[in-house]
């Protein structure tokens, strides 16, 4: 299994719309993401306007999810809250592992940041196990904190610092 990482490319709407499409229940409550190529549009901009880095995991070729490095902030912060959703026929395969790994190593190499933060909601268990296993720490709770689906939804506030010691985490995966 070959799992690589790429920057999302604006000719990718289509078929990031038929995989978001296709993982609707996958996705559902955890993440909203778009359905449609207006709404690809939309969410591409942010990347345009350079607050977003967004990756596509593929597995030989064929999309299995996407990384989100949202709210890009340079200066003394160097910082990015961390998203990142699976697509159907990638869950629990491990390339989320392999991929968020590959991300974590693009932040804290080339880009230079300091830290990467995720927010994840409680009862989302994969998510959960995905940045612990990754090296992220608990470092909080922030109630009603993202609106998801029409409701405001608790998260936990998990972090990795570029300096962390985590290489026993990562070479699990």
């Amino acid at each position: 299994m070959t799992v690589t990482i790429r920057d999302v490319r604006k000719a990718d709407g289509a078929a990031m719309v038929a995989a978001n499409v296709a993982s609707a229940e996958l996705h559902f409550p955890w993440v909203e993401p778009f359905q449609d190529i207006a709404g690809f549009r939309a969410w591409f901009a942010g990347i345009a306007s350079g607050r977003r880095r967004s990756f596509l995991i593929e597995q030989d070729g064929r999309l299995a999810g996407v990384i989100n490095l949202n709210e890009i902030v340079r200066g003394p912060f160097l910082s990015a809250y961390l998203g990142y959703y699976a697509l159907a026929g990638g869950a629990g395969r491990g390339m989320m592992t392999s991929g968020l790994s590959q991300v974590i190593v693009e932040a804290f190499g080339p880009m230079g940041l300091h830290r990467l933060e995720a927010n994840i909601q409680p009862a989302n268990a994969r998510s959960i196990a995905l940045v612990r296993r990754l090296g992220f720490r608990l470092e909080g709770y922030s109630p009603r904190y993202l609106k998801i689906a029409g409701d405001w939804r608790d998260h936990e506030r998990w972090a990795r610092l570029c300096d962390d010691d985590v290489a026993s985490a990562v070479e699990s995966f």
